[in-house]
């Protein structure tokens, strides 16, 4: 989806939100997860009520039933699947993640996204699969200007493990109305590691896997 896609699902959720609508509504319509719309939607001023927020009142529809049963059974389905993650499990989607995400820059093992989630996969996987020193590590922060630097900078060190004293110089973005009137309150953080020769082990996984998948001639 991209940066660009991500925003916008939050912007929706604002929005939702500030219509009264419910966090699990809001999950529902987006089909995203409710821990999502709860970070999305900090924030926003909403009056509650009691039941049906945003809704109209009586049944819902029956194509919003099936559609909340199908997410329903496909996230039990999902979680069944899971089980419990090896370390090759970890592994496999954090190459995939750096092949789709990580800078391919030699020198530096980095990747950059607004979902805490997914760079708190990569770096379990680092600091599991590689001698990483934690005094090396470094996060950078990109924000819109007017938002609180000092609120998202403490959410992404408590996210990723990285010592405030270790965080860049932030960057924060000129708002531009024309795309957007609301931002992401957290950004979007960049975790670094500097080395050469892990940089290039990560890159020599990579394209051991998508040897394989390679078309002959």
């Amino acid at each position: 989806m991209g940066y660009r896609g991500k925003l916008e699902e939050r912007e929706r959720a604002r929005a939702l939100r500030s219509q009264s609508w419910t966090l699990q509504a809001i999950a529902a319509e987006l089909n995203v997860s409710k821990s999502s719309v709860s970070t999305w939607v900090q924030g926003v001023d909403f009056v509650a009520r009691p039941r049906n927020r945003g809704h109209p009142a009586g049944p819902k529809h029956p194509m919003r039933l099936r559609k909340e049963a199908e997410i329903e059974a496909c996230r039990a389905e999902a979680e069944e699947w899971v089980d419990e993650v090896s370390p090759r499990d970890l592994a496999m989607i954090s190459l995939g993640l750096y092949a789709g995400e990580g800078a391919k820059t030699p020198g530096t093992v980095s990747m950059a996204n607004t979902n805490p989630g997914l760079l708190r996969i990569l770096l379990s996987w680092l600091r599991y699969e590689f001698d990483v020193d934690e005094q090396r590590l470094r996060a950078r922060v990109y924000l819109h200007d007017g938002l609180d630097i000092d609120e998202a900078t403490a959410f992404w060190s408590d996210a990723l493990g990285i010592q405030l004293s270790q965080f860049q110089k932030p960057y924060r973005a000129v708002v531009d109305a024309s795309i957007r009137s609301r931002k992401h309150v957290r950004g979007c953080a960049t975790a670094i590691y500097s080395d050469a020769f892990l940089h290039r082990r990560v890159m020599a996984r990579i394209a051991a896997i998508t040897s394989q998948f390679d078309i002959p001639g």
